[in-house]
């Protein structure tokens, strides 16, 4: 890894998260403001080909896997085509996405003949009518048969991402669990966040220990795995389970000091921190004509930009940032 992208505090980022869309055929709350949000000309946003010489370059400079996100990355007719120009790329080892899984059934099987590596489907609720009123639209059974047919291809584990809110679905938590006992699926427990719009709440939100405690009533033995040096998600397991239970704590405990990502937006622009509002375009660089010596030191300059932590809690609630639709989970 060459020292572009390292900075100070020790982070090494070897991880790009690329939204590829911000176009969603859910509109779900947390994510989507009630009044929607306005959409990028088509024109303006990353074409197949600036988003595989943008990846080319971060690879170039030590990043080994891409994650795949939008808005809905699956809406996006060229993802086939882009998941293989990616998989040509020397020194790219993973090409993972995150999607909602309405489409899985019909988009699947041609995505992994592409080369898509490791697969994380976003469910909230295992009530069709919960998620109905969460996503404001119908499709819990296509996600569910979306599922089933990853866990057929071969995909190990399928990550189920789960948003837990207070009063929604913090009820259902025993009930994901159980989805672990006899397949090989990750849960992760997400803690509900700010972002512009999504009308967040603390008290909405349920925090990391109160998860762990409410399983390990029903699961005593439920217990701490081994972490990555940087995984986001803190692994756990129920000991005779074939599959695990992870928790994302940005919000109760964060983790930058082991971030290693870095997120290009749908409109080109790079984000360092998916809670700071500081962006570059890279974008309008790439399309000025600049030189690949140019947009590493464009990287570069944003990269010693990012700090060493989020702002905490209460802080980024009240900050200005995207709603999350428009960043790229």
């Amino acid at each position: 890894m060459t020292a572009l992208l390292r900075i100070s505090f020790g982070r090494h980022h070897t991880y790009l998260r690329i939204s590829l869309s911000e176009k969603c055929n859910l509109r779900c709350k947390y994510c989507m403001p009630e009044e929607g949000v306005q959409l990028t000309q088509k024109s303006q946003l990353l074409t197949t080909d600036e988003i595989i010489k943008l990846t080319r370059l971060f690879v170039q400079e030590g990043v080994n896997k891409v994650r795949l996100t939008g808005g809905e990355p699956t809406l996006r007719k060229d993802l086939t085509d882009i998941i293989r120009n990616l998989k040509t790329i020397e020194g790219l080892e993973t090409v993972a996405m995150t999607t909602n899984g309405l489409v899985l059934t019909k988009r699947l099987v041609e995505l992994q003949r592409a080369g898509l590596d490791l697969l994380n489907i976003s469910l909230d609720t295992l009530k069709p009518e919960r998620f109905e009123l969460m996503s404001r639209r119908k499709g819990w059974e296509r996600v569910a048969r979306g599922i089933d047919l990853a866990l057929q291809l071969g995909y190990r584990p399928v990550k189920i991402n789960c948003v837990v809110m207070k009063g929604f679905n913090d009820d259902e938590i025993l009930d994901f669990v159980d989805m672990t006992k006899d397949k090989a699926i990750d849960v992760r427990f997400i803690e509900y966040m700010p972002f512009t719009g999504n009308k967040w709440d603390v008290d909405k939100m349920v925090p990391y220990k109160d998860l762990v405690e409410i399983i390990q009533r029903k699961w005593p033995d439920f217990a701490r795995l081994t972490d990555g040096p940087s995984d986001t998600s803190k692994a756990w397991k129920v000991p005779d389970h074939e599959g695990r239970v992870g928790f994302i704590t940005s919000m109760s405990e964060h983790f930058c000091d082991s971030c290693n990502r870095l997120r290009l937006t749908a409109d080109g622009n790079l984000k360092v921190c998916l809670f700071g509002n500081a962006e570059v375009s890279l974008k309008e660089a790439l399309r000025s004509g600049c030189s690949d010596g140019d947009l590493r030191a464009l990287v570069s300059a944003a990269v010693k930009r990012k700090k060493r932590q989020h702002a905490g809690m209460m802080n980024i609630s009240q900050m200005p940032n995207r709603p999350m639709i428009l960043i790229g989970g």
